[in-house]
């Protein structure tokens, strides 16, 4: 079947495609406008990072890490939080990354995508992943309550609500990985005599755990960032012992950061700036980690 081309005449001239293309003057407003809307946001937030190194340098030293919160702006520290940070994060981990990747691969893989109780359950997956992180601490809260949990201000407790903040980012970011694997490698699984079962979890999840640990980590980060559903739980502001368990009391550094910009003397917003810069720090690292996860393990088909 031939196929015909359009006379010259009446084909489109490229001036007239680039008047009404990309280079139209309602394109070249619209990508302006971008890109002051870009400038200005990146002035804000440079800005906002420059004052919080300034104002926080003097403080950026061992103690920050290594001493109690007191009184005494001089001699206060940060360990608690960081540690509180550590086992909130860890517990976090350990509950949400099995459960969000066997649920996504359960999706991707298995799942019926006619059933429309499957279809269901992908929308809502979707829809929670944003849903303010306040709303996951009131449900947090509730789940505590109804199990007879009295003081809720606790590691498990934490992590719980933390959990359901990320859970379905995970979800996501893992069906997203398992997309990017072929569907050769698929098919070539099967016809050698491999069960669906043995190509996911021998074939498919591993092609895509780059993309797994990198959506896994960039979760984890934005948790670690968390304070709203953590102060619902009654997170305490000022602690000055080590978390030592699942059920002991505990405080992260975005709490411990919002503590000291609450008090009115300098030093301590001073201490407050410290503490965002070593919070920053982290997570740059963990992002960090990520990338490199990514372009290390990353397989081109």
């Amino acid at each position: 079947m031939s196929t015909k081309l359009a006379p010259l005449g009446t084909r489109p001239s490229i001036a007239g495609r680039v008047r009404g293309g990309e280079l139209s003057p309602r394109s070249v407003a619209f990508l302006i406008l971008l890109w002051i809307c870009l400038f200005i946001a990146l002035s804000f937030l440079v800005t906002l990072i420059v004052t919080t190194f300034i104002d926080g340098m003097g403080r950026l030293d061992a103690g920050l890490i290594t001493e109690y919160p007191s009184s005494d702006p001089e001699r206060a520290g940060a360990r608690p939080a960081i540690l509180g940070s550590i086992w909130v994060i860890a517990v976090t981990a350990v509950l949400t990354i099995p459960l969000g990747v066997a649920a996504a691969l359960h999706l991707e893989e298995f799942a019926d995508k006619k059933n429309r109780f499957n279809r269901f359950i992908e929308l809502n997956v979707q829809n929670l992943a944003a849903v303010p992180s306040i709303v996951y601490g009131l449900l947090a809260l509730s789940a505590l309550s109804l199990i007879g949990v009295r003081d809720k201000n606790i590691v498990i407790g934490g992590a719980l609500a933390l959990g359901l903040l990320i859970l379905p980012v995970i979800i996501i970011s893992t069906r997203e990985a398992l997309r990017a694997v072929p569907l050769d490698i698929r098919q070539a699984s099967i016809a050698l005599g491999a069960s669906e079962v043995q190509t996911a979890f021998r074939q498919t999840l591993p092609a895509a755990v780059p993309g797994i640990a990198t959506g896994t980590i960039l979760a984890l980060s934005r948790a670690l960032g968390e304070a709203a559903p953590l102060l619902l739980l009654g997170a305490l502001v000022f602690v000055s012992f080590d978390p030592n368990g699942l059920l002991s009391g505990f405080t992260t550094m975005p709490i411990q950061i919002f503590n000291w910009t609450g008090r009115p003397q300098e030093e301590f917003h001073t201490l407050a700036s410290a503490a965002s810069i070593l919070l920053l720090v982290i997570l740059l690292a963990m992002n960090a980690i990520a990338i490199i996860i990514r372009n290390r393990f990353q397989q081109r088909w």
